[in-house]
């Protein structure tokens, strides 16, 4: 392990895992990556990472591990499953989990692992996407204990403009599933918006600029509006298939909570229903189509 900085290793090479390790190896940390399909680590090699054959081998030289999978079955496969971080952690090491997953199975996992290796878990969700994954300027919001999460700090700022401690294991992820209620129900709305505008017989591609500043005015609007006016889906930044998964997560705690969410709860179905007319590997700025196809119906 470096006597200077710690030794890291990263777990998920996809969309967001990939500027996010970029990042950490140009801030000179010694860097073990592992990916499901290892040929998306070939960049970073000829950076500088050294790629390992198991998830769990990623603990052998590293003192904190990282993960950005995309759900929490895929979470719970890298740490559990056969060749796993779980039967290589030691006491001291700490796994930082960048994905969105469940806050009770999160809970649920960081006690089993610290029962069976020792192991401490950081819930660390990020908002941003891939343009705030590749400039550093990731918000990030962690569930943990105040000394992990302490530790991580000097290593999380070369990723992220913020890290917010929200309380201890998994209340980083219930502050995600607000996140992402909020962006997912904003996006609907502003494909709601374009649509309407364009069969309305306004120009479309003048709400962002129009609006902006304005009360209505938020980073989704300025992205989404433009490419859904301009129908431009490609190349693909974010999954709907992940605002999906997002929104049931929000539905799901909600029902446990008891709490109210009518408004994520129909976003759910709408992204549902868009999702299976061959739309779940596509951006979300795709969501205007599914109001375009109203209107011309």
């Amino acid at each position: 392990m470096s006597d200077t900085l710690p030794a890291l290793a990263f777990a998920g090479i996809g969309l967001m895992g990939l500027p996010m390790s970029r990042r950490l190896l140009a801030a000179g940390f010694p860097l073990s990556v592992w990916n499901r399909n290892p040929a998306k680590c070939e960049t970073l090699v000829d950076a500088g990472a050294q790629v390992v054959n198991h998830p769990g081998d990623l603990c052998l030289e590293a003192d904190i591990v990282m993960l950005c999978l995309a759900d929490t079955a895929a979470v719970r496969e890298v740490v559990f499953g056969p060749g796993g971080i779980v039967e290589q952690g030691l006491p001291g090491q700490l796994l930082v989990d960048f994905s969105s997953c469940e806050p009770g199975a999160t809970r649920e996992m960081a006690i089993e692992l610290e029962e069976r290796c020792g192991m401490r878990w950081v819930d660390a969700p990020v908002s941003g996407g891939t343009p705030g994954a590749e400039a550093g300027s990731l918000a990030i919001m962690a569930g943990g204990a105040a000394d992990d999460i302490e530790r991580l700090r000097p290593i999380l700022a070369h990723l992220g403009q913020r890290l917010t401690r929200m309380g201890e294991v998994g209340a980083g992820q219930v502050t995600k599933v607000c996140n992402q209620m909020i962006v997912a129900c904003n996006a609907l709305v502003i494909a709601e918006v374009v649509a309407l505008a364009e069969q309305a017989g306004v120009d479309a591609s003048l709400l962002a600029p129009a609006l902006a500043g304005g009360f209505a005015d938020s980073k989704p609007l300025q992205i989404l509006a433009p490419q859904m006016a301009t129908s431009r889906f490609e190349p693909v930044k974010w999954h709907v298939r992940t605002l999906l998964k997002d929104l049931d997560t929000a539905v799901k705690l909600s029902r446990e909570q008891g709490s109210a969410t009518p408004m994520s709860g129909l976003a759910a179905q709408l992204m549902r229903l868009h999702g299976s007319q061959g739309n779940l590997e596509r951006d979300p700025a795709t969501l205007v189509e599914l109001f375009r196809q109203e209107g011309e119906a």
